[in-house]
């Protein structure tokens, strides 16, 4: 199936997405800010450069969107039509770097946070996002996740 969009202009639609200041990533940080938390953004001394660091708990959260970072399962992560094995391959890839990330800063004894662009997205799970940040911030566990998903499955229990 050929690209419904000129080269020129999918060049030019792809060079307009955000690698850091997502929309997302605001939805995220304006909820730690409204609980009080303060944070660094995009950490570079760190493995992955997390979106955003909380050095005095030793957090990094990271705002991944669904499609660029394979969320499996999820309604925003379908792989493109065309140039399947490109995708594929560069997909996988950003998965396996983030894991990378993701153990070296468990390692250095940081806990990890990805918050899911899913979560952000959907009305209902944008409303519940704020707690469940609260709920993993002050517990312990070590490395989570929050989607849409999840947070569907929590508000059924």
């Amino acid at each position: 199936m050929a690209d419904v969009v000129s080269p020129a202009k999918r060049s030019q639609m792809m060079s307009g997405i955000k690698g850091k200041n997502s929309l997302p990533e605001m939805v995220v940080r304006k909820a730690l800010f409204a609980m009080g938390h303060r944070f660094r953004l995009h950490r570079h001394d760190l493995p992955g450069t997390p979106d955003i660091a909380m050095p005095g708990r030793n957090i990094a959260i990271f705002v991944h969107g669904c499609f660029w970072h394979a969320h499996q399962g999820c309604k925003y992560a379908k792989t493109p039509s065309t140039r399947t094995e490109f995708w594929t391959a560069k997909l996988q890839g950003n998965v396996e770097r983030d894991r990378r990330a993701a153990n070296k800063l468990a390692e250095m004894g940081w806990r990890v946070l990805n918050v899911w662009e899913c979560s952000t997205r959907d009305p209902e799970a944008a409303a519940d996002l704020p707690e469940a940040l609260r709920q993993w911030i002050d517990s312990d566990v070590r490395v989570g996740e929050i989607s849409a998903q999840s947070l569907a499955a929590a508000r059924q229990a």
